[in-house]
């Protein structure tokens, strides 16, 4: 099909799919047509293994918003069927400049949509366009406007359609098209400049044969004296850090915490400090190691500090999590525990990654390429996992329970605190939990989140 077809099925799909509906299933559904059709459109020697990956990727987080519907799965889709249809379109490039050309994309749109011969190809289609304006457009514009004159000229005529409820909204039909125009348009028709092809061959994940000679940074340092300086920075660098530990863990599991406002603050600011010593670390490290010194056979002693140094800040990320872990012990899991969780997993396969890049002998660009992956994947997994019924589920074995926190601030845990509340006879909240499900419940098709649909409110009313 051509760019013109793809963008006015897709405005079509959007106006069948949200007209009169929240964002719910219906967005789900479109995921799954956006992945299918970009499938099918997709040249057979561009689908690679990745893009096969990202193509069930694409589909389940479809599938996982279709079931939430929440933010972080909206991200997940978005994202999913972005990155499939570049991938499918432009394999080569790395995937840290698909960020770079959606964000070009969604700003030029009004430059590029009025170059119409770049993606409405008149010359061969004048056949599609004669039939589409004589059998669809107008039809469809003497249909609206007698439409309205007899629906002001009689109640009756017009009520026959509100009551079947098929009264028209020309605003958000209008919205919508608009709306599934610049989807379609920046989906199917995106640009990729020049300057974006030059830039990937920056991003390479190893290095030329010319950077392999060894020259000095700074134009006032020799080799030797970088080299000696970098061994230097790495040995008092360990030395700092080891001395940072030690005090770290002696105020973790030697000084108590008087309460949960103290253990609190000491959590989020050690955790802090922890994420941001492994960002500069990671930094130090690829300004030291981004060309010459990774071929450097007398720069075996700065290659063994800065490992050193690694192992010493995945000890940090171990000590963290353990202080986490007393904060989750003493008064229960939350999404921002389990967040702190999700960033300092980040921090230490980032560190795994910087110690692949110096023993490997990759370029700085390897780390940036493997931990956007990283960041994808940990999107993934937060979009597919009910974390709101594992806290409830882990909370409410707990003495301090709390009731209206886990009512009001927890996601997707009706069907545990229906179980809940039947057990403990709370009928208030038991009321507040079965308006909440049978409102969803009653949503129409293309609005459900189909959660809601599993739990069986009527058997929770009779027992």
């Amino acid at each position: 099909m051509k760019k013109h077809h793809l963008i006015f099925i897709t405005v079509l799909a959007v106006i069948i799919l949200f007209y009169k509906e929240y964002i719910a299933l219906n967005l789900g559904i479109f995921g799954i047509f956006m992945s299918i059709l970009t499938f099918s459109q997709t040249k057979p020697e561009f689908r690679t293994r990745t893009f096969l990956i990202l193509f069930i990727t694409s589909v389940f987080s479809s599938l996982a918003f279709a079931w939430f519907g929440d933010a972080i799965s909206f991200v997940s889709v978005f994202v999913s069927v972005f990155l499939l249809r570049f991938k499918g379109t432009y394999p080569k490039l790395k995937p840290f400049l698909y960020i770079e050309i959606l964000l070009l994309n969604l700003f030029t749109f009004l430059g590029r949509v009025f170059n119409i011969e770049q993606w409405y190809e008149k010359s061969k289609e004048r056949n599609f366009a004669k039939k589409l304006i004589a059998f669809i457009l107008i039809p469809v514009f003497f249909i609206a406007i007698f439409f309205f004159i007899y629906a002001r000229v009689s109640d009756h005529f017009a009520n026959i359609f509100r009551d079947s409820q098929l009264e028209f909204q020309p605003l958000t039909f209008i919205v919508l098209a608009i709306v599934g125009f610049y989807i379609g348009f920046i989906f199917w028709n995106f640009g990729v400049e020049r300057f974006i092809f030059k830039q990937n061959r920056y991003l390479n994940n190893e290095f030329s044969g010319l950077v392999k000679i060894q020259k000095p940074t700074f134009s006032f340092l020799d080799t030797d004296s970088e080299r000696t300086s970098g061994l230097i920075s790495f040995c008092a660098l360990n030395i700092l850090l080891l001395i940072f530990i030690t005090t770290y863990n002696y105020e973790q599991f030697f000084e108590v915490s008087k309460s949960a406002d103290s253990l609190s603050a000491e959590t989020h600011d050690r955790v802090n400090a922890v994420i941001m010593s492994i960002i500069m670390a990671i930094f130090v490290i690829l300004f030291y190691f981004k060309s010459g010194f990774n071929f450097d056979d007398n720069a075996k002693s700065i290659k063994l500090s800065a490992k050193v140094w690694l192992a010493l800040n995945a000890l940090l990320v171990i000590s963290a999590s353990l202080k986490n872990l007393e904060y989750i012990i003493s008064y229960g899991l939350t999404y921002k525990r389990l967040g702190v969780y999700a960033f300092l997993a980040m921090a230490l396969i980032g560190l795994i990654f910087t110690f692949i890049k110096i023993q490997k002998k990759k370029t700085n660009a390897f780390l940036f390429n493997r931990m956007f992956w990283v960041a994808y994947g940990l999107i993934l997994v937060c979009s597919y996992i009910n974390w709101g019924g594992i806290i409830t589920s882990n909370n409410i074995k707990r003495k301090d329970f709390a009731e209206n926190y886990h009512l009001v601030s927890i996601n997707y845990n009706e069907q545990i605190l229906l179980d809940y509340a039947e057990k403990t006879k709370n009928l208030e909240m038991k009321s507040k939990l079965k308006e909440r499900i049978e409102s969803y419940q009653k949503e129409s098709f293309l609005s459900k989140i189909l959660y809601y649909e599993t739990i069986n409110v009527e058997k929770s009313k009779n027992k």
